[in-house]
């Protein structure tokens, strides 16, 4: 079977580890990279070993290359994958795959119409650990309560305290906590526990309007999930799935770095812990085989649409606002 060749679109540090995934997985190779400025995607292409660069859109898309890889600023998620899919390409889209449901909606549907696939690259969405959180549930009995903790203190956040608003702290290119962070959280506790019957948020909206930090209660039959997330504030905590006859806790949600068991009255057994390179490995594994028929992209992208509705309902509980042009379907 014939070499996936991957564009990629956005040249920053979340850019460099795919790069680094892409070259150590199989069936895919890096081709192109699209940049506004040339200089900087030569830089990036000299990098990685990538052989071309292109500074104009349409002649990116129009090139050989077979899929996209999506890293630009939130908002330009959604038309930039519909014009990759209009193309005939696959895409792999970065998290948050589009600003709301609606506009997955429509962009799954032209990835169907036009025979390709599209794929969020929501990193625990993949990650086989997930599964090892899930398989341990099943020694905890039943299931009474979740705590998904996700605070990481933005290293951009420092200079916004000094009254420089980077890309990272403006609103206008649909960031905000819940997007850039709590999407994590959101699509790990819908990967486990499917749709909340209810939804509860509330958030820190900073002076420029961004979305600082956030909490979110969900209601499911017969247990309670909370979410916390921020990136204005740190957090030592790990998340907790909580059974009546022990827990479940995990690691760092967007690596799932470490996942372990504690039944009630006996010592914390570690399941997975230090796993070796970086887990961006399995989203890419994943693409190639959904591209190439292997497996069916469906589950999830059906994961990704409900997170989108349930992070529709906590933005509009707390006010989370994006020009109205970029969520436009």
């Amino acid at each position: 079977m014939n070499e996936l060749k991957l564009g990629v679109i956005g040249t920053n540090f979340v850019s460099d580890w795919l790069c680094d995934s892409v070259k150590a997985a199989e069936g895919i190779a890096l081709a192109a990279v699209y940049s506004r400025t040339r200089e900087r995607g030569e830089e990036f292409a000299a990098k990685h070993g990538i052989p071309a660069v292109y500074t104009d859109m349409e002649d990116f898309l129009s090139s050989e290359i077979g899929a996209v890889y999506i890293a630009s600023p939130n908002f330009l998620h959604y038309p930039q994958a519909m014009m990759a899919v209009w193309h005939g390409k696959h895409v792999l889209v970065e998290k948050p795959a589009c600003l709301n449901a609606a506009q997955w909606e429509t962009l799954r549907a032209a990835a169907e119409q036009n025979g390709v696939v599209v794929l969020e690259a929501m990193r625990p969405g993949h990650d086989p650990a997930v599964e090892t959180a899930r398989e341990a549930m099943r020694q905890i009995g039943t299931v009474r309560r979740a705590c998904f903790d996700f605070c990481q203190y933005s290293s951009r956040y420092d200079r916004y305290r000094r009254g420089e608003i980077l890309n990272a702290f403006n609103p206008a290119l649909g960031n905000a906590a819940l997007m850039d962070i709590g999407c994590y959280a959101v699509h790990v506790c819908v990967m486990l526990f499917g749709e909340p019957e209810s939804v509860y948020a509330r958030s820190v909206i900073l002076q420029n309007g961004m979305e600082g930090m956030g909490t979110v209660f969900l209601t499911y039959p017969g247990m309670q999930a909370e979410i916390v997330y921020s990136k204005i504030t740190e957090s030592a905590n790990p998340s907790v799935i909580t059974g009546e006859d022990g827990a479940v806790l995990l690691g760092k949600l967007s690596t799932m770095e470490r996942v372990s068991l504690r039944r009630r009255g006996e010592a914390e057994q570690v399941l997975t812990a230090d796993r070796e390179g970086d887990n961006m490995r399995y989203e890419v594994a994943d693409f190639v085989r959904a591209v190439n028929g292997e497996a069916d992209p469906k589950p999830w992208q059906e994961t990704t649409r409900v997170t989108l509705r349930v992070m529709d309902e906590i933005r509009r509980q707390s006010g989370i606002a994006f020009p109205p042009e970029t969520e436009c379907t």
